[in-house]
């Protein structure tokens, strides 16, 4: 058991290593002239395609709806939260401001797991309340969700940055919160429906509710950006590698190690960002803005830890 837990761990650690480098790819895409919403489409539309090889080659070839409306109904509060809002909100952030400033700002997602854990404990019923994790108040969580808070009031409202925008730095906490609510309750619908169909599911009514978003941004399709090397090796990376492969691991994870644990991995984001930011693009951080990530790492960190009987 001890085994298969630390198993869990390092495919958590794995799949958060490859998260922290699509905010670089997907800046780059931003910079080859593609429209943030045409990147989550594409990257969704390719992994959408992937996970249907496996679908059928499995068990559930056949099954194309869950098992009553009120699932199918989370399953759309799913694609929402985990698919088009976050991404789009992320997507758009970077093109405002620097990868790395979205990516410290995003990782406060662990602790706005924490807090609406908290409160779904308290106020749902059901197995949705049954799947969450148990958290408790203490001085972990309360001093490290003040640190993070602090931290990030620093990034906001660092005005000697190089790409300062506080729209980007407001869309960035925005995709944070899109991302708690998912890690709610993505865990219950992967135990209850498995990992290949819950993650299905999520990627069709992610690409469902971004379409109103696509219209006017014809020229992100066309072949002299997506004929670019850079631009459909970045989009193959994000399509298969971070999206089809890595959504499957990360859903498998949250229902095995538990929806604040998991989550808490994302405080590494920025740190497999931020080197392949400085390498690949040439970002660089102010002194305001590394306090400021350091104590939302800080924080982050600080909050995940379990306070003792």
């Amino acid at each position: 058991m001890a085994s298969r837990k630390a198993m869990y761990h390092l495919l958590a650690l794995a799949v958060v290593a490859v998260w922290g480098v699509t905010f670089v790819c997907t800046k780059t895409l931003i910079g080859a002239g593609m429209h943030p919403a045409a990147i989550f489409f594409i990257r969704f539309s390719l992994a959408y395609a992937g996970i249907w090889l496996l679908t059928l080659i499995g068990k559930d070839k056949t099954r194309l709806f869950s098992d009553n409306w009120k699932d199918e109904l989370m399953f759309l509060f799913l694609g929402v939260s985990g698919g088009s809002f976050y991404f789009l909100t992320e997507n758009t952030a970077l093109a405002y401001t620097q990868a790395a400033n979205v990516a410290f700002l995003v990782c406060v997602a662990p602790v706005f797991t924490a807090l609406f854990t908290l409160l779904g404990k308290r106020f749902l019923k059901g197995r949705f309340a049954d799947g969450l994790e148990n958290v408790r108040v203490g001085f972990p969580l309360v001093a490290g969700t003040l640190l993070a808070l602090v931290g990030m009031a620093m990034v906001l409202f660092d005005g000697s940055r190089l790409e300062f925008s506080l729209a980007g730095d407001l869309l960035s906490i925005g995709a944070a919160l899109c991302w708690a609510l998912y890690s709610m309750f993505m865990g219950q619908m992967t135990n209850d429906y498995g990992a290949v169909f819950a993650t299905r599911k999520v990627f069709f009514y992610g690409l469902l509710t971004i379409i109103p978003f696509l219209g006017g941004i014809g020229e992100s399709f066309s072949p002299e950006i997506l004929g670019q090397p850079v631009v459909y090796l970045n989009l193959l990376f994000l399509g298969l590698i971070a999206s089809l492969a890595c959504f499957i691991v990360w859903n498998i994870v949250m229902s095995k190690l538990g929806n604040v644990t998991s989550t808490n991995y994302v405080y590494l984001n920025p740190v497999f960002t931020l080197i392949t930011a400085v390498i690949i693009l040439g970002e660089r951080l102010t002194p305001m803005s590394l306090i400021g990530s350091a104590a939302i790492l800080a924080g982050v960190i600080l909050a995940g830890q379990r306070p003792k009987s």
